[in-house]
């Protein structure tokens, strides 16, 4: 599974960081970035919780 989010529609509210840190973390800038694009197998249930509760809807985990 790859990884995307949308760093222009991002509010920063840091859950997807606290879901799945091995994939997400916010950048120097306040803003979330995947810095894992290619998630590995033991972490795409925690990858696409992080998409599924994003309140902006900017992650896409396929």
């Amino acid at each position: 599974m790859k990884a995307e989010l949308d760093r222009s529609g991002c509010i920063s509210c840091g859950l997807c960081t606290s879901i799945c840190p091995e994939v997400f973390r916010m950048a120097d800038d306040g803003i979330a970035e995947v810095y894992v694009e290619d998630v590995p197998a033991e972490l795409e249930a925690s990858a696409v919780e992080a998409q599924d509760g994003c309140p902006v809807a900017v992650i896409k985990v396929e």
